[in-house]
């Protein structure tokens, strides 16, 4: 049965904190590590618990889920991630790509099989441990959180603060090369909730890189970009790769998986159809079997099969 975690999304319904006391307690509720960060006293000791390959960041092993209903959302999913590697993840609407990156974040829990991050269960680690190794990016930004860009950015520091709670310099420092990274220092004391859509979705991409986190889950990472943002976007999970660091990202621009993936996983209802390198997987026949269109190959100079039109 589908079971969810505590999680690190805000309440986009919140309002704003009436003193610095209960901003503190906002910023906490709504960093990476969520409620359970507060329950986290110290980081978990895994040590006797890893099972997997010191070599990979994340393993799923036969993971499955499915819903109160009995409607099954995931079935027998294996993928490995390593260091160097951005792995996408393709499929049609309602396919279980957003589904299987929750599971891959720890925000789901699987019905069956296990996911495993550096080698140690996922499941056997605090919200504030995989916080510091992971950062997740929705595939919805909420949009009326009651804080500034540098504000939201800076919650992404959550899960290496101390027990007060209380950022230094350094947080800060992080925060705004962060927001620099992704083009929106210039609103970094703009209210969130008056950004446009696009300015929303980079700030919170900067929330993420501000965690440090080796690990980048990203759910459609160029939604609601133009393409000189749509690039930028991009060019930071090659150089987070470049840097050792490893993503996972949904995407549904067939062009960008071909181009910035090492390789990528197509899902179709909830099963995993293909897993290897674009020019091998993203080929006409496979994917007319999954999008239900006819697909023919790419023009001149490109790789990437593209849907034909009637006239």
């Amino acid at each position: 049965m589908r079971q969810e975690r505590s999680v690190g999304v805000p309440d986009p319904r919140g309002t704003a904190p009436r003193d610095a006391d209960e901003r503190l307690e906002a910023r906490r509720r709504h960093g990476p590590s969520g409620g359970e960060e507060r329950r986290a006293s110290a980081p978990a000791e895994p040590s006797s618990q890893r099972v997997g390959r010191d070599q990979l960041l994340l393993e799923a092993r036969g993971v499955g889920l499915e819903r109160k209903d009995g409607r099954v959302v995931l079935r027998d999913v294996d993928l490995e991630v390593a260091p160097g590697e951005i792995l996408g993840i393709v499929g049609k609407n309602g396919a279980g790509k957003s589904t299987l990156l929750r599971v891959l974040a720890g925000l789901l829990l699987p019905a069956c099989g296990r996911v495993l991050l550096e080698g140690f269960d996922l499941s056997s680690l605090e919200r504030r441990e995989i916080a510091r190794r992971i950062a997740f990016l929705p595939q919805e930004v909420p949009a009326d959180l009651p804080f500034t860009a540098r504000e939201v950015a800076l919650m992404g520091r959550s899960p290496h603060l101390g027990p007060m709670g209380l950022d230094g310099p350094e947080d800060r420092r992080i925060a705004e090369e962060s927001l620099h990274q992704t083009g929106t220092l210039e609103l970094a004391d703009r209210p969130f909730f008056r950004l446009s859509g696009g300015e929303r979705q980079r700030v919170w991409i900067a929330r993420a890189l501000a965690q440090r986190a080796p690990l980048w889950l990203f759910d459609e990472p160029t939604a609601h970009l133009d393409l000189a943002q749509q690039r930028l976007v991009l060019d930071l999970l090659r150089r987070h790769a470049a840097r050792g660091g490893a993503a996972v990202a949904v995407l549904h621009d067939l062009g960008q998986a071909a181009r910035v993936c090492d390789r990528v996983l197509v899902l179709d209802a909830g099963r995993p159809i293909a897993l290897g390198p674009p020019h091998e997987i993203l080929t006409p026949e496979r994917l007319e079997s999954v999008f239900g269109l006819r697909f023919a190959r790419g023009g001149e100079g490109s790789s990437v099969p593209v849907p034909e039109w009637d006239d």
